[in-house]
């Protein structure tokens, strides 16, 4: 997936729909690891020369961090594979694509930039929070000091994706607030209590936004 060009320096090669294809394969299957333990489903790889080097799913519910999307977990497990093996981070970075079942988003997108990945396949689209175009398009607007843009390739498997999506929303958030429970000054004789729980559509936002 590399060359060198007359300067050089190393150029990046993109992938081809073969290679597309079973990346994302395991992108899918680590969302669907992520749906299975109560987690956003959005599932991500990072490959570098033909190896996965970092691998990610959201732990956000797990950790209690709401950084802690899949994105950032692969970043993390590929700062480590370089440190481990004293190479660069910006020249493997500079290598590296990223596959990933939902479209990053704005924090996601501006770690990318930092860490100089050129290249991210994603399914669907994430129209709340999405960095990659839809809300903010982080990934090739013109940010001075803030890394290199990035290209990308969308809708592979999208509406999978967001099926998956849709199957985790329809779930009891069991992050959501416990429904309160007081003594309206409304309530029948006899102080019968009133019980207030907040409709679905609150519930959903104590999710932390889509990687």
């Amino acid at each position: 997936m590399q060359g060198e060009n007359d300067s050089g320096q190393t150029d990046f090669l993109q992938p081809s729909d073969s290679e597309i294809h079973a990346w994302m394969s395991k992108a899918f299957d680590m969302a669907s690891d992520a749906l299975e333990n109560g987690e956003v489903p959005v599932g991500c790889l990072m490959v570098y020369n033909n190896e996965i080097i970092g691998k990610g799913r959201n732990e956000v519910n797990e950790t209690k961090n709401a950084t802690r999307h899949a994105e950032m977990v692969a970043l993390d497990q590929v700062l480590d594979w370089c440190h481990c093996r004293e190479k660069d981070p910006k020249v493997v970075c500079g290598q590296t694509v990223l596959y990933v079942t939902v479209e990053p988003c704005i924090m996601c997108a501006a770690a990318l930039r930092l860490l100089h990945i050129p290249f991210v396949v994603y399914g669907c689209r994430n129209e709340r929070f999405g960095g990659c175009g839809s809300v903010l398009d982080v990934s090739s607007d013109d940010l001075p000091h803030t890394g290199t843009s990035f290209k990308c390739i969308s809708g592979y498997r999208a509406e999978e994706a967001v099926e998956m999506l849709k199957t985790f929303y329809k779930q009891e958030n069991p992050n959501a607030p416990k429904p309160k429970v007081r003594k309206d000054s409304s309530s029948p004789p006899g102080g019968d209590v009133v019980i207030q729980i907040k409709p679905q559509d609150e519930a959903k936002e104590t999710i932390a936004p889509l990687s």
